[in-house]
Parts: structure tokens; C-alpha cells; sequence
């Protein structure tokens, strides 16, 4: 959809007023609905989903994904024709694939690397350009859990105890292995913050059971928030590295909030307070309570309904004061004082559980009801910035009522705010309504039995209502006897757009209110949003002209190469004429240079780690002319906030699926006998093979060797992702620890004793490193001092074999700044998913095919028809097998399916 067209939308959705409301439109209300379409025109709303074959990984395995970008109305998004996706460790990005966008949508891949991908949690992200300009909670955030069962043999798990009356935990981690506890082993272990900055350290030995009782003498909130425990164990005279434990649930400390309807108790007004208890570990606990005043009587009582989320009435009275005592499922009491009460005012209260009408009611207490009386109100709802409802009132009575049909509401959260006559808005109550218009998208499958290495075909069908849609989805099979699924905890299409996205804060199990065959799920989704705020659009800003500050543009013309253009004393050249070439793709192009020397090359489309040749030749004098290219500025790592979906215990949760992970290594890795006939020396590559670094201490804080950084495509980009402690910014590296100081220092970097600029990483490839080292002091350098840098970085490249050259072969060799030739990041090279084809009449050995993943396919489109079909074989493992289809058709109706079936 045009953005025209949006706006129309907007227009025509707020001549949608209540009769009961209905009266002559004012400036007022005018100018809420104007600015809110004026904002959203200019600041539109674009998301991010994707859909994974799996919601767990294990080292080795490939991440397969498609992206969904979508704006206003989930509408395909026309605005962006790039998507960023990455996937993060503790504090460094570990992979950056960028896609090109057609028509909405793109598909990718992330293998992960056995070698590079220890066990343990990392936080997968999908973005636009456009989308970095407004706040990363935007973005699509997930906690991705990786086991690694080819790295270790040993099976662990940690569970965190309060002592008792002190402010400290105690954690047990237990030890095993297949059909053994591993009792009696020495275990050492550390507890480091996210810039590898250690906290404390000790030692300790398993008790009978495979046991290790530590406790973490840090206090709870200040230390051990985002830090990590690390654990080494002695087995067979060697030290088996295992799971680096968060300790997030560690450092969280129980809690209960309470959220008035509308934003505030007001004295002399019923209304309801929602509430939402956590436990130590930061998910929701079931509690139960009373209310009580000032004198001890008790007003009302408690019980949590859903993950700890409960409701309550209460109409505060003159001269009290009131606490909510309560009791946690460990027996604790402990008392929280209530939100404090106002004196006058008017409350909003939202009534949804009708099935035709949301019911609104407005209430105001005496005193404000006597300095207000008369006074005009508006009320407005919108949903993603399109105002769908918008009415104004006279404060005749003390109480209005009115009921307003869902039909004028999309399916979605709905934002309804109460605002005075000069537009400040009073109150605001978010309502989320189910209206049953999804696309109707089943599959059917050829046949009702099903076997092992069988060929399956599956015949889709999408329609809205009864009509026909061509739409874009993508399928996932996976062998659920090897990825047993909390359907509660999934991300889907649905929850992710409709309603994560949409609010403040973390989501428990997202899944459930759309999945649950709860009678009361419903009701739970309302107590879900009277603990919520929404994100999306802040009317105090759009009344009063406070928009965000953009500074960066969507990318609606692909790839682009841009630079500046000088001659040797560093002047703009202007009007300069400059070329560019792309040899893999056999592109040229040319462009002039503005006044200001500056060029660049759009709409440009070549693969991941191209070779790209600029040339500004052809000007008069262009032996004096030096091109510089602008380097990609990539987005750091942010919060994850979804932390709380963090999995401590892997190995025993994924259990099925580390299992299967290391029979699938066995089954490829068999190692035959090596002789080794003769050992040799060789010198190592040093930072004190260079003059200028030589008095660098001697030993340095991080050493890497290039076999670390072997498949880098892009130096510029895996560098701060494989250094620990270490955060790209704004084309410079900071230590992650000084990233928020205002004063805070670069990194130095030298490419063989030689200083340079971070961005000239940007044309080195990872197999030309040979080591790399990192230096918190300078030691007697004073290389800090001199270059006003906070912190070294050398880096040493392979040695290429000499040979004689004649002059001439120098002078062509040498660099010419009329030429510059280097490796761009491109798009990423989408992989193909492996389906294997089987010939009934040629059955192999049984028992070598165990996928975990079935089928993968991010390309299934229905036609004018609604009709798609795909086909697979099935893996040589019996048990249930899930197939999932989701997307959406051009209109932006969303669509999921679930089959299920077994193979005997």
C-alpha cells in the first residue's frame, strides 16, 4: 500500500464516531487526528519478523529463516529493500547476514559452526536501516539456545538457591555423563562480567551425586546482573570446558507491581487494579494477598490468575491508605504499598469481553467534576497509528458510558486515550480484539499413512474468508521426537506482529493467548494488557511536534557505493568523473561527482565479499586524485529483551536434540590413526616483531590466532564480534566497558607495526590473518599517550612467499590513488536446503538419515487459485513429525497452520 493511500485510510477511519458520542467536530479533535496522520506519514511503522525452522539450535546445525517486512497494516513493506540479520553472543555479533527485500519479504541462512559456537544462549535480531532511527526494542529480538554436544561429553545443569536471611545464592551444578554422575572431581570455576572482566574465582570438588555447591558471595542486583559463570572440570587429566552459565535469574530478586486502569487510582472511583508478581528469576510467579488499609481492614483479595497477573477492584476512600500483603509460593509474606491515589480526576476504564461491542466508560470524582463541569473530551483509539475511532463529549455527568463495535476494529491492540480539551491526553487503556479474519491456510497431505524415507507432498490452500489470496509463506517439518516444541513459548507470526511488537516490556509465553484452549485465555490476554504499556505512538509528542531525529534514510535503492573524491592535498574534487567495476558480476557503471566531491553508485546488487574496482581516470590530472569509500556503519549489539527466555540448563532441556547432534557427528568425524613422523618449531607471529609496538607488554590481554577468523569474509565486521570485551561504534572500537562514558577513548589499531584507521579493515579478509593480539596497557610505549587511544589492537597478516620483480612490476604493484580496489560486503549467498531423494527400489542402509530439520522452504507461493504445493522425503527416524506454514497475502492478512503426523 502507497503511503497515500495509508493516509486516505487514516482520513476516512475517523469519520468512525459513536453515536452516543457524536457531536459537531471541533478544532481540537481535528488537529489530534491530523497530527497523528501527519506523524505516521512521515515516521512510518515498519517490522521485522522471522519465521525459523526450529526454536532451538544445536552446534552444527543451520539456521534457516525467512523475513517478513511489513508496515502499517502488516502490509508488505515498500519502504526497505534490505534486511539486516545477526545473532549475538554475550557482547560481540557473531554473524551479519544483509538480503536484498522483494515484494516484502527475503530468506537466508546462518550456519553454525561447531568451532565458533559454544554452548549456550545468543540473541538473534532482524532490522532495517529505516527501523535503526527509532528505538532496537522495535526490532525482532529472539533468545536463541545452542547446545554443543560435539565440543564436550559431559551433561550439566544448574539450579540457584537463597540462603536464608542473607542477601546471597548458592548455586548447584550438577556433572554427568551417559550412565554415570561424575562424583568426586575437581571443578574450577569463575564468574566474569559481559567485557571479560572477572569477578571472582575458586575451586571445588563434586560430591557423590556429581554435585558442586557454590556460593556467589556477590549481592544479587549490583554484581551478577548480565554476568557469567564458568565452570572447568578435571577428567582423565585434562580440563573439559563447559556451559557458561547466565546469571541472570541469579541476580533477579522476587517482586510485585500494580497497574490502576487508565494510569491512576482516584479517590471516591471503583476501579480495577491489575498486578504482576515475578519470582527470583525474573518469570512470573503464582501469589495470593489481601488489600488492607490504614486500620487493618482487609478491602479486597488476591490470587494470581496467569503467570503470576491477577486483578483486583478498589475504590480508595478519603483519608486511607492502602498495602497489598502477600503471601509467595515458598510461604514469604512481604507488603508493597499501592500506587498513590489523586485527589480528583477522571478515569478511563475499557470493557472487551463482549462479543460485539467494546464498552467504555468515563468516570470523575466530585471535586474534579465541579471545576470541570461542561468542559469538552475526546476520545480516540488507534492501531498502529491509524485512528479508527474518534469522538468528543461533554462532561455533563459525572459518569458516560458507550459501546462502540468491534467491526470498526482491526484485529490487533488497540490504543484508547482520553484527552482534555487543549489535547493532554488523561488516560490511556490498551484492549487487544480477536476478530477471527485471519487467512484461512490449511495444508493437506497426498496420503494418511506415512513411513520412513517416504515421499510426502502437501497441497496448500490459502483464502480470506472464502476467497481465493495469492500469498508469500514459508514451511518448517521438523522431527518433534528430536524438537520437542512449548507451543506456549513459540514465536509466531501472529503474536510476534500482533502483539510483541506492539508493547512495552518482556513477554511470558507469547503463544498461549493465541494457542490456549483455556476457557479463560481471553480474559488473561485483558490482565496481559493492564500490565503492559504500549510503544508505538506517544500523543504527547505528536501534539506538542516532538518527533524522533532521523538519521538514516530507508534503503530503497539497494546496495549503494558512495565515497568522496580528492586530489592529493585532501580538497574536494568537484564534478570529478569516476567508474566503478564489480569483475564477479561483470557491472560497470559511471557517475559525476557533486560540488563537494562526493559520488555514489545505487541500485548496485553483487554477493557477500565481492571484488570492487573505482577509478577516477578518466580527469584531467588524475595522477593527483585519491578516492575514499564511505564504510557500511553496522548497528552494535543491543539489549535483548528477551533475555528472560534464557536457557541455563541445555543439556538436560534440549536432551533429544543433543543426543541426536552427537550421533550425527559420530556418524560424519571418524578419526583414523595418525603417525606423526616429525615435530619442527616455528616462530610464532608477534606484536615484538615490530619496532613500534616491541615495548607493548609481553604478554598480551587476548591472543587470537587466524585459524579463529579462517571463514571472515569481512575483517571489518567479525573483528569486535570475535574479540571479547571489545564494541564497534561509530567507525572506531571501544572496550564494551567505557561504551557509555562520554569521554571515552578509541582503541589503536596496527596491520603489521603500521597504525591505521579501523575502516581500513574493510578490504581484508579473515584467512589473511595470522594472529591477533589486544592490549588493555600500553606498557612503556606510550603508544595511548601518543595516538590518544585507550587500548591496542596489532594485527599480523600471513607472510606471502617472496620472489624478484623487476621495476617495472613494482611500479604496476604499487597503489595508485586514482585506483582503489577492494572487498565489499555485498548480499549474503543464500543457501538451498538439503532435502535427500530416495528410490523405493534402491533403499540404502537404515538409520544414517537423522535430520532434525525434515524440510525447509522459504519460497511457497499461492497463486490467483490460493493453491501451492511442496514435496520432501522423510528421514529415516520413526515418531511424530510437525509441519508449520505461516505468512500473509498482499493485503497483509496473516496466516498459520500446524499438521501433524506420525511415521511408522
Amino acid at each position: 500500500m502507497s503511503l497515500k493511500k495509508f493516509v486516505l485510510t487514516i482520513l476516512l477511519a475517523t469519520c468512525l464516531i459513536a453515536p452516543a458520542l457524536a457531536q459537531r467536530d471541533t478544532v481540537a479533535l481535528n488537529t489530534i487526528i491530523t497530527k497523528t496522520a501527519n506523524y505516521i506519514t512521515n515516521f512510518p511503522i515498519e517490522k521485522v519478523y522471522l519465521h525459523l525452522d526450529k526454536p532451538y539450535y544445536a552446534a552444527g546445525d543451520t539456521i534457516w529463516f525467512k523475513a517478513y517486512i511489513t508496515l502499517d497494516k502488516h502490509q508488505p513493506s515498500n519502504l526497505s529493500n534490505i534486511v539486516y540479520v545477526d545473532i549475538a553472543g554475550q557482547d560481540s555479533i557473531m554473524k551479519l547476514v544483509k538480503l536484498p527485500v522483494v515484494n516484502g519479504v527475503a530468506h537466508g541462512n546462518i550456519i553454525l559452526a561447531p568451532g565458533i559456537y559454544k554452548q549456550g544462549n545468543y540473541h538473534l535480531r532482524a532490522y532495517t536501516n529505516w527501523m535503526r532511527n527509532f528505538e532496537t526494542d522495535y526490532y525482532f529480538n529472539k533468545n536463541i539456545a545452542i547446545g554443543n554436544a560435539i565440543q564436550t561429553n559431559v551433561n550439566t545443569s544448574i539450579v540457584f538457591n537463597r540462603i536464608a536471611g542473607q542477601p546471597k545464592i548458592s548455586a548447584a551444578i550438577s556433572y554427568s555423563q551417559p550412565g554415570e554422575v561424575l562424583a568426586n572431581k575437581k571443578v574450577n570455576w569463575s564468574i566474569t562480567t559481559p567485557t571479560g572482566d572477572e569477578l571472582s574465582k575458586g575451586k571445588g570438588t563434586t560430591d557423590a551425586n556429581g554435585v558442586l555447591t557454590l556460593v556467589l558471595t556477590e549481592t544479587a542486583a549490583a554484581s551478577l546482573k548480565n554476568a557469567t559463570l564458568t565452570t572447568n572440570i578435571e577428567l582423565a587429566n585434562k580440563k573439559e570446558t563447559l556451559n557458561k552459565f547466565p546469571l541472570t535469574a541469579a541476580a533477579a530478586d522476587r517482586d510485585v507491581q500494580f497497574f490502576p486502569e487508565g494510569g491512576e487510582l482516584t479517590l471516591g472511583i471503583r476501579s480495577r487494579v491489575a498486578f504482576k508478581a515475578i519470582g527470583a528469576n525474573g518469570l512470573g510467579v503464582t501469589i495470593k494477598g489481601t488489600i488492607t488499609n490504614n486500620t487493618g481492614e482487609v478491602i479486597a483479595n488476591l490470587e494470581s490468575a496467569h503467570l503470576g497477573m491477577g486483578i483486583f477492584a478498589l475504590t480508595p476512600e478519603d483519608g486511607k491508605t492502602y498495602k497489598a500483603n502477600i503471601t509467595f509460593p515458598d510461604g514469604v509474606t512481604t507488603a508493597y504499598d499501592l500506587p498513590r491515589i489523586k485527589p480528583a480526576g477522571i478515569t478511563l476504564a475499557v470493557y472487551s469481553n463482549d462479543s460485539d461491542n467494546i464498552n467504555i466508560k468515563l468516570a470523575a470524582n466530585d471535586p474534579y467534576f465541579k471545576a470541570n463541569q461542561g468542559k469538552t473530551y475526546y476520545v480516540a483509539a488507534q492501531s498502529g497509528g491509524a485512528i479508527y475511532f474518534a469522538a468528543k463529549t461533554a462532561l455533563e455527568t459525572s459518569t458516560y458510558s458507550s459501546a462502540i463495535p468491534k467491526s470498526k476494529f482491526p484485529t490487533g491492540l488497540i490504543q484508547f486515550t482520553l484527552f482534555s480539551e487543549r489535547g493532554i491526553a488523561l488516560a490511556e487503556r490498551i484492549v487487544f480484539i480477536k476478530r477471527n479474519d485471519m487467512l484461512n491456510l490449511t495444508m493437506a497431505p497426498d496420503r494418511k499413512a506415512f513411513s520412513v524415507r517416504q515421499k510426502v507432498r502437501f497441497t496448500v490452500s490459502a483464502k480470506n474468508n472464502a476467497t481465493p489470496v495469492a500469498g508469500e509463506f514459508s514451511v518448517a517439518v521438523i522431527d518433534e521426537t528430536k524438537v520437542p516444541v512449548d507451543e506456549d513459548s513459540e514465536t509466531t507470526i501472529m503474536n510476534n506482529l500482533l502483539l510483541t511488537s506492539e508493547i512495552k516490556g518482556y513477554i511470558e509465553k507469547p503463544n498461549y493467548y493465541f494457542n490456549s484452549k483455556d476457557p479463560n485465555v481471553d480474559a488473561n490476554l485483558d490482565i496481559l494488557m493492564l500490565t503492559q504499556g504500549y510503544r508505538r505512538i506517544s500523543y504527547r509528542n505528536i501534539i506538542t511536534g516532538k518527533f524522533p531525529q532521523i538519521f538514516l534514510t530507508p534503503e530503497q535503492q539497494g546496495l549503494e557505493v558512495s565515497g568522496i573524491l580528492r586530489n592529493n592535498t585532501g580538497m574536494p574534487i568537484s564534478k570529478g568523473n569516476l567508474r566503478i567495476q564489480i569483475p564477479s558480476k561483470n557491472y560497470f557503471a559511471e557517475t559525476v561527482a557533486d560540488m563537494n566531491g562526493n559520488f555514489s553508485f545505487p541500485k548496485l546488487n553483487f554477493p557477500d565479499s565481492s571484488q570492487v574496482i573505482i577509478s577516477a581516470r578518466n580527469n584531467p590530472n588524475s595522477k593527483n586524485l585519491m578516492i575514499s569509500v564511505n564504510g557500511d556503519n553496522y548497528q552494535p549489539v543491543t539489549k535483548n529483551i528477551n533475555a528472560l527466555d534464557a536457557v541455563a540448563n541445555i543439556d538436560s532441556a534440549y536432551k533429544p536434540l543433543m543426543l541426536n547432534s552427537k550421533r550425527q557427528y559420530d556418524n560424519l568425524h571418524i578419526l583414523k590413526e595418525v603417525t606423526i613422523k616429525s615435530t619442527s618449531l616455528v616462530k610464532k607471529a608477534s606484536h615484538s616483531d615490530y619496532t613500534t609496538l616491541s615495548a607493548l607488554p609481553l604478554m598480551a590481554d587476548q591472543q587470537l590466532t587466524g585459524e579463529r577468523f579462517k571463514d571472515c569474509p569481512n575483517l571489518y565486521i567479525c573483528l569486535p564480534a570475535m574479540l571479547l570485551g571489545v564494541t564497534a561504534e561509530n567507525n572506531a572500537l571501544y572496550f564494551t566497558k567505557n561504551i557509555s562514558n562520554q569521554n571515552k577513548l578509541p582503541m589503536q589499531v596496527f596491520l603489521n607495526g603500521s597504525p591505521v584507521d579501523y575502516q581500513t579493515l574493510n578490504g581484508y579478509r579473515g584467512s589473511d590473518v595470522e594472529t591477533i593480539e589486544v592490549f588493555k596497557s600500553d606498557g612503556l610505549s606510550n603508544i595511548n599517550r601518543n595516538f590518544m587511544s585507550d587500548g591496542i589492537i596489532s594485527i599480523i597478516t600471513r607472510k606471502i612467499k617472496t620472489e624478484k620483480i623487476t621495476f617495472a612490476q613494482l611500479q604496476e604493484m604499487l597503489p595508485k590513488g586514482n585506483l582503489l580496489t577492494y572487498t565489499a560486503q555485498g548480499y549474503s549467498i543464500s543457501r538451498e536446503f538439503y532435502s535427500p531423494k530416495y528410490d523405493p527400489l534402491k533403499q540404502g542402509a537404515f538409520g544414517g538419515d537423522l535430520r532434525s530439520t525434515i524440510f525447509w522452504s522459504p519460497k511457497i507461493k499461492t497463486d490467483k487459485t490460493g493453491f501451492a504445493s511442496f514435496e520432501y522425503f522423510n528421514s529415516d527416524s520413526k515418531g511424530s513429525y510437525r509441519a508449520v506454514i505461516e505468512g500473509m497475502d498482499a493485503e497483509g492478512n496473516l496466516g498459520r497452520y500446524i499438521f501433524r503426523y506420525t511415521v511408522k
